[in-house]
This record gives C-alpha cells, structure tokens and sequence, in this order.
C-alpha cells in the first residue's frame, strides 16, 4: 500500500510540473488589436504561471469559422477561443441579445444590458462547459457596400453576407425582402472578390485588416449593431490548471481587456480615417432613411423575436435600451 502510495504521490508531481499548452483561435488577423490583445494575455499567463501555461494562439480564422472553434473545443481539438457573440450564441442563445439591429445607441445602451445579463450569460456557459474569461465590447458593425447605400431599399437590391450555420438569420433577411449569401466569415473577401455578395454588416477595423473595404468601398454612416467579444476556455483544460492560478489568470484577461477597449474607439476613428486615403467613401442617412431603417426593423421584429433572438431577452433589451 505504502508503495502505491509513493507512485501515485510522484505521478501527481509529474503531472503538476507539466507544462499546460493552452490552443487558443480567433478570427482576428495578425497585427490587428485584438490579436495583439491576446499575445499580451499568453505572455502575462506564462510569467504568472512561472511557465506552466503557456498560450498557443491560431489567428486569422486558420482552424474555422467561429462556429468550427465551438466544435472542436468540444471535441478537444483546441481549448479556448477568443470570439465574437456570433460564436458565443452557438453555445448560449442569449447572446443574440446583442443582434437587435439598431437598438444600441452608445456604450451606455451596451453596459445597461451586459450588466443586467452577464451573470446569466456566465452560468449558462459553464453549465455548457466552457469558463467565460471576459466579454467586454468589441465596436460597432456598420454596412459596407460595393456601390453607394443609404437606404433599406438599396440593400433589398444587394446579396449580403450572412453567417454559414445562422440560417435562421438568413430566412429572416428572405421574408423580409433581401438576398443573403450564407458564407463563412473567412470566405468573405473572395465572395466579395467574386460577385457572390457585394454588401457585409462589419466593423471598420475588420473592414481594414481583411482589404474588404477595397471591393466594399462605401461605408453607411448608421450603427447597425454592436460586436461584443470575448473568451472562453473548455472547462476540462481550465481544471487541468492549478487552481491557486485560476484568479490571477482571469484578472490578466479583464485588465488586458480592459486597457484594449479603451482603445477601441480611437481604433475605429484611425481604421476609417485610414480607408479615406485610399477610397473608402462614408455615406450619411438623412432623417428620412434613418426613419426607413427603423421601420425597417420594427417589421422583421415578428421573425427576429422568439426565432432568432429568445422572446424574453427580446423584450428585456428593448426595456433597457428605449431611453
């Protein structure tokens, strides 16, 4: 007994002192801030760790669309995943809290709902089995577009992406009059570079770091919607990691965060400013398409409210964003 004791006590120190590669994807490209983001938090993860954990990050979307990184976490093909809340509802569907076209007015709207509905939102991934390291916001998605568009009637006259997987999203822009193109996120520029669809709902950083803005060089000056990012880490590699680090590992990722979405605003001020020098034309709704776009949204709420997006996050949303 005592000798089964001794191997199992050494075995246990073997596996303490192992190195624990984290494999971490994410749609950002190189060279972009969020991508820079997540470099920082490996390299603060390893000092903290002495070592012991150690990031290994695929950007650039080189393991898959977002809904990919789902499946292979779940699998254990990677471990964690630095996504959008377009991943996140794969897991969680209320998520989609977030896909309200038009309903988030500024960062105020955005903290009312994600202070309201964070906790939530946290238990529901953990009962998925994945840790949720943050969520902070992203930036804001706007239309860009291949010729000039200022009104939902022009974008009726266009082929706009959708996500692969999200066909849900796709029969809504259908009944309401549009053409989506379901394509992966990844496969955006070549469907622009081909004709296959010639307007994308996106931020401005990605617009940059992806060289759509060279195909979709018209920019509507009108919030569409907001990206929320986070990360998340599957449960059974977040165990395997001591728990005396589990604070101070998650204390790195929301100062990191923190000090990047700080960021965020100039980030998207400077990617623009930059798509101006070479071509990128911005288009401002007048009152009346402003009107036209809500309306717009107002009639597809029957199709987006409990399919899409949960009946009670829907109502929820429209609670905390009307003022």
């Amino acid at each position: 007994m005592k000798r089964i004791i001794i191997i199992l006590m050494v075995i246990s120190s073997l596996a303490f002192g192992r190195k624990i590669i984290v494999k971490l994807a994410t749609l950002a490209p190189e060279g972009t801030d969020w991508h820079g983001m997540l470099v920082e938090m490996g390299q603060e993860w390893k000092k903290a760790t002495n070592g012991k954990v150690e990031l290994r990050l695929y950007p650039g979307g080189v393991i898959g669309d977002e809904r990919d990184m789902v499946r292979k976490m779940r699998i254990g093909q990677i471990h964690a995943a630095g996504m959008t809340t377009e991943g996140l509802s794969e897991i969680v569907p209320d998520f989609t809290a977030f896909y309200v076209p038009l309903a988030y007015e500024d960062s105020l709207d955005v903290n009312r709902v994600l202070d309201y509905m964070l906790p939530q939102f946290e238990q529901k991934l953990e009962d998925g089995g994945f840790k949720l390291l943050y969520l902070s916001d992203l930036g804001w998605a706007y239309w860009f577009s291949t010729t000039k568009l200022t009104s939902p009637i022009e974008l009726k006259e266009k082929r706009l992406f959708t996500w692969a997987g999200d066909f849900k999203w796709a029969e809504i822009y259908k009944k309401a009059g549009y053409n989506p193109v379901t394509l992966a996120s990844t496969d955006i520029l070549s469907g622009l570079q081909t004709g296959l669809i010639d307007a994308i709902p996106t931020m401005p950083i990605y617009a940059l770091a992806q060289q759509s803005f060279g195909i979709a060089n018209h920019m509507l000056d009108l919030k569409w919607g907001v990206l929320l990012a986070g990360i998340i880490i599957d449960k059974r590699t977040w165990n395997k990691i001591p728990s005396k680090y589990h604070e101070e590992l998650v204390k790195i990722a929301q100062e990191i965060s923190r000090k990047h979405q700080a960021t965020n605003l100039l980030a998207e001020t400077q990617s623009i400013d930059a798509m101006k020098q070479y071509g990128l034309q911005i288009h401002t709704p007048t009152e009346r398409e402003v009107e036209l776009w809500k309306s717009e949204v107002k009639n597809m709420e029957n199709n987006l409210r409990g399919n899409v997006i949960p009946k009670d996050v829907y109502d929820k949303v429209i609670e905390l964003t009307k003022d």
